[in-house]
């Protein structure tokens, strides 16, 4: 029950923010263009509920700085100081509104992820696709504005096991306090390993 209550809540409350942010999603969609260029917007294939792909899509935050031979330089070189705020803010995933109301994705739920780590995931983390992806995260509850991905993909797993109001509630107001710990950290700058890196000689 609590879940079909969930999926009405995710679709009302995404198209009414979209609908009271749309002056500041029209100013950073022009910001972007002129700061970062074109295209706006960063799209990428990631896992959803059931390991079902979808295009999730973000404002970009990294330049197109290319090498001599055509290929992207490493994102530590095509970071700006407007990406970087962008990111800390969390502004740059305003878009997945969109995804929120089609359906793709939840308010609360486990971070959506690159398909190319589905190899990697051990078989207790496979439960965080038992629910919807979300735009609030459920390792919001932690201190840390950045923390490791076996960390990240244990709070994910629980979430998914556990889900309820009371838990929804819980990480939705933790989500001021990390916002404040990004601001003042160097989240925005942080680039972390891959998972499908750091796991490459790891076996399940």
């Amino acid at each position: 029950m609590y879940l079909i209550f969930k999926r009405i809540f995710d679709f009302f409350s995404a198209l009414f923010l979209l609908i009271v942010i749309s002056p500041l999603f029209v100013v950073l969609a022009i910001m972007v263009r002129v700061k970062l260029g074109s295209p706006i917007f960063f799209k990428q294939a990631r896992a959803g509920k059931g390991m079902k792909t979808f295009g999730l899509t973000k404002f970009r935050t990294m330049t197109d700085q290319r090498d001599e031979k055509g290929e992207l330089l490493p994102d530590e070189y095509r970071q700006t100081k407007f990406g970087k705020m962008l990111r800390s803010s969390s502004l740059d995933e305003l878009p997945e509104l969109f995804h929120i109301i089609k359906g793709d994705m939840s308010v609360i739920g486990p971070r959506p992820l690159p398909i190319k780590y589905n190899p990697y995931y051990k078989d207790d983390e496979l439960k965080r696709f038992d629910v919807r992806g979300g735009l609030i995260t459920p390792d919001s509850v932690d201190e840390s504005p950045v923390i490791s991905w076996d960390k990240q993909l244990k709070y994910e797993a629980d979430y998914a096991e556990n889900i309820s109001l009371l838990l929804d509630l819980k990480i939705f107001f933790s989500v001021f306090s990390i916002l404040f710990k990004r601001q003042t950290s160097e989240y925005g700058s942080y680039i972390r390993k891959e998972l499908n890196v750091e796991r490459s000689n790891i076996t399940k």
